[in-house]
């Protein structure tokens, strides 16, 4: 057994401990929020548009916005938070995926996304995202949690890095990415020039009515959405598989 499916044992062990509440548990956060800021170098993702390199000097170097993770060890919905002051001369500041409101049941491994695709909202209902991750050495202090590195791959060939907190015992993170044995508070996806970090961890008791999935946009399968994309951007040159994985986060 590898060290992943080693630590995996663990955290279904120590949850299954934890709900017969036979350990002590004030280590452990069971729900709370987390805010994240994401980062995305607008310079790095735009390096191969001739027309955005007449543009740069115009352009901020990142496009910052923030979200917000409400988390028990059950479920989650990710959702944007506070807004940043941004330079309005540039509709480059705009980041995509921007608008995207994830809900995460845990327990039942499903998801509801609700997402601006084309301006359009559409509504993704379909299982949990099932990632081959797997553990690398390192471990990095977030927001004053001790995390764990994780890799992975999505849409085949895009390298995901994550950090996870065991402290944190909610098998969730930013945007549809999870299934680790605790809470993602670092995502990086090199690819994308695009990191979430977490920059606040808060503990507290959340209503049932905090949890809620979304329910606004037009019905539709994540395989139906990857489908629907291909075919949208398959005229659109070195930008088609960018916007392709933005659609798909």
């Amino acid at each position: 057994m590898n060290k992943f499916r080693s630590m995996k044992m663990r955290y279904i062990l120590l949850m299954a401990v934890l709900l017969c509440g036979n350990i002590a548990t004030a280590q452990f956060i069971l729900s709370g929020q987390v805010e994240y800021e994401k980062r995305m170098n607008l310079h790095a993702l735009n390096a191969d548009d001739e027309w955005f390199e007449r543009m740069k000097a115009q352009v901020p170097k990142f496009s910052i916005s923030y979200f917000n993770l409400m988390f028990d060890t059950s479920k989650s919905l990710y959702a944007p938070g506070r807004e940043v002051v941004v330079n309005t001369k540039s509709w480059w500041a705009n980041s995509p995926a921007n608008e995207n409101i994830v809900y995460t049941d845990i327990s039942a491994h499903n998801i509801i996304a609700s997402k601006s695709i084309f301006e359009k909202r559409v509504l993704i209902t379909d299982s949990m995202r099932q990632l081959n991750w797997k553990e690398k050495e390192e471990i990095r202090v977030i927001a004053g949690y001790s995390c764990h590195k994780a890799v992975a791959v999505f849409c085949d060939s895009v390298y995901v890095v994550a950090f996870y907190c065991t402290e944190l015992p909610a098998s969730t993170g930013p945007e549809m990415f999870g299934g680790l044995p605790g809470l993602i508070l670092e995502l990086a996806i090199p690819r994308l020039h695009t990191t979430w970090i977490a920059t606040k961890v808060e503990q507290k008791t959340l209503e049932a009515s905090a949890l809620k999935p979304p329910t606004k946009g037009k019905k539709i399968a994540q395989s139906e959405l990857m489908d629907m994309m291909k075919s949208s951007f398959k005229d659109w040159g070195s930008s088609r598989d960018r916007n392709i994985w933005w659609s798909m986060l």
